[in-house]
């Protein structure tokens, strides 16, 4: 029996996916508990217009952060920290900083899409952050850390 997959499931598939079961597995687990639909015709038909506008939502999403990324990958950020005499931060720099930084200059970036290479910093100088705006769009951003 073809069933339709509502959420991923283990070792059987993923979400909208079309699956072959046996027909006990579907008629008393996967439908009963709202796991799968059954795969008529009509099921199928539908499940095809929901994935070809879903493509076409995502890929909308995919053009606007490729041109975001456009944007940032021209920008050069400068974060200044409170620093001992010795170039050392008192605490440290991270993705917060970063994404108030962002937000300043105009970018609206969560900072749990931004990583840094180095998980805190806590010295002067320069470094890189990458910021993931899409799963198939990222961004490298230089950034600096200097003393106020």
């Amino acid at each position: 029996m073809e069933v339709i997959l509502k959420q991923d499931m283990g070792n059987l598939g993923y979400k909208d996916d079309i699956v072959t079961v046996k027909d006990g597995y579907a008629r008393n687990y996967l439908i009963p508990q709202g796991f799968a639909i059954n795969a008529t015709a009509a099921a199928k038909k539908q499940h095809s217009e929901i994935l070809k506008q879903r493509q076409h939502k995502e890929e909308k999403v995919r053009e606007e952060a490729a041109a975001l990324a456009e944007k940032l990958a021209d920008i050069k950020l400068t974060i200044g920290a409170k620093t001992s005499s010795k170039g050392k931060i008192f605490g440290s720099v991270n993705t917060i900083q970063l994404a108030e930084s962002l937000n300043e200059k105009g970018f609206n970036v969560d900072r749990k899409n931004i990583s840094i290479k180095e998980e805190l910093i806590k010295e002067v100088g320069s470094y890189t952050a990458t910021v993931r705006l899409h799963k198939e769009v990222k961004v490298e951003i230089p950034f600096d850390i200097v003393a106020e």
